[in-house]
């Protein structure tokens, strides 16, 4: 876990997706309120970003902490209604600062309000996904928070850098950078021994190191062991994750060049073989669908997409969002994959072309039943 493996960070260079968490520490200014000069900076690193036709989802800390401030405390609260209600003050601060300084570089930004169930649920999952995608293509800036004015202490994800990871999965990023107050993590706590060393490269899901971790800090409901069960999160789906302090200067253009700042993870499977555990090993079958012979060749031969036109026969009384089986006419089982309909709107559209959807429906969400992205071969 040394730099010995750092040439790896090579694989950054082609990043075309990532995913930015920015830190409690890092836009606060050590608790004083949001940072706008700082917040600017990041926004300016993003613009830059796109400029190379790099896409980014920013997850942001900073809404307790801002609302403290607004509100003029300086402990942070512990009862789950004291932290909504912080959290509700700072939010109208912290989505108008980001809208600001975006604005300036010419670009627009959306605020995204999440909480645990909108990835439990499938067709909630889903529909995150396609409004994140959608942004992204339309060239906003996602902004991504916890909404911490509705989350029960169930469904709270306990930190920013699970909701970071999560995204992660969610988008398919390349990469999670998360950017935080320390240097990335070392061996032991710098705070307490001086002979501490920077961890630059690792394997994402290493068991040796959640023992190097330490607590959370003061602002933050995360500490570096969080990011560090992040990274493995992250890692399902195949994402690299860079662990590094947001002092560094340019830190972003930086990371994704392959300097060798902060700590790399990187995942210890590709993105197809994390996926194809993901979708085969881990969703019931929630129905099945028979397709002709033209589809069966275009899915395993040619990687392609399911259209509803391939598809011959539905089975079982499935949701969107659910997972579901590709078999040929002979009954045999050859791909599984998350359906964009549910079972009553897939009998409806089989064999029909894609441009048909909408007029039988009354609405058309995705062209494919089945996008490739979401569809494993077994």
């Amino acid at each position: 876990m040394s730099a010995t493996n750092a040439s790896t960070r090579e694989s950054l260079k082609r990043t075309r997706r990532c995913v930015v968490k920015i830190g409690s520490a890092v836009l606060t200014n050590s608790g004083k309120g949001l940072d706008r000069a700082a917040v600017s900076g990041w926004a300016e690193q993003i613009a830059r970003l796109k400029q190379q036709s790099t896409e980014c989802v920013v997850v942001t800390s900073g809404a307790v902490a801002a609302g403290m401030q607004r509100l003029g405390r300086t402990q942070r609260p512990h009862a789950l209604h004291e932290l909504q209600a912080m959290a509700a003050v700072g939010q109208m601060g912290l989505v108008g600062l980001y809208e600001s300084v975006f604005q300036g570089f010419g670009l627009h930004a959306a605020q995204v309000l999440l909480i645990h169930d909108d990835f439990s649920d499938r067709r909630r999952y889903l529909n995150a996904r396609s409004t994140l995608r959608t942004l992204l293509d339309y060239g906003v800036i996602p902004v991504v928070n916890e909404n911490d004015t509705v989350a029960t202490e169930e469904f709270r994800f306990g930190d920013n850098d699970t909701l970071a990871a999560l995204v992660t999965n969610l988008i398919e990023a390349d990469l999670l950078l998360i950017v935080t107050d320390r240097a990335g993590l070392f061996n032991r706590d710098p705070r307490a021994h001086a002979d501490a060393t920077l961890v630059s490269d690792g394997v994402a899901g290493d068991p040796q190191l959640l023992a190097m971790a330490g607590g959370s800090g003061a602002l933050g409901r995360g500490g570096m062991r969080t990011k560090v069960l992040a990274a493995e999160k992250a890692a399902r789906s195949g994402a690299a994750t860079v662990i590094a302090s947001g002092q560094e200067p340019d830190l972003i253009a930086r990371v994704l060049a392959g300097e060798p700042i902060g700590t790399y993870l990187r995942p210890a499977q590709n993105r197809v073989a994390a996926r194809k555990q993901w979708l085969a090993g881990h969703l019931q079958v929630q129905g099945r669908l028979t397709l002709d012979a033209g589809a069966v060749k275009a899915l395993v031969a040619g990687n392609k997409s399911l259209l509803p036109i391939g598809v011959k026969g539905v089975d079982g009384d499935f949701q969107r969002g659910e997972i579901v089986s590709c078999v040929d006419a002979t009954g045999r089982e050859f791909a599984r994959g998350l359906v964009n309909y549910n079972a009553d709107e897939a009998r409806r559209i089989v064999g029909l072309a894609s441009d048909r959807i909408e007029s039988i429906l009354g609405y058309v969400d995705e062209p494919e039943l089945i996008g490739r992205e979401n569809l494993v071969l077994i």
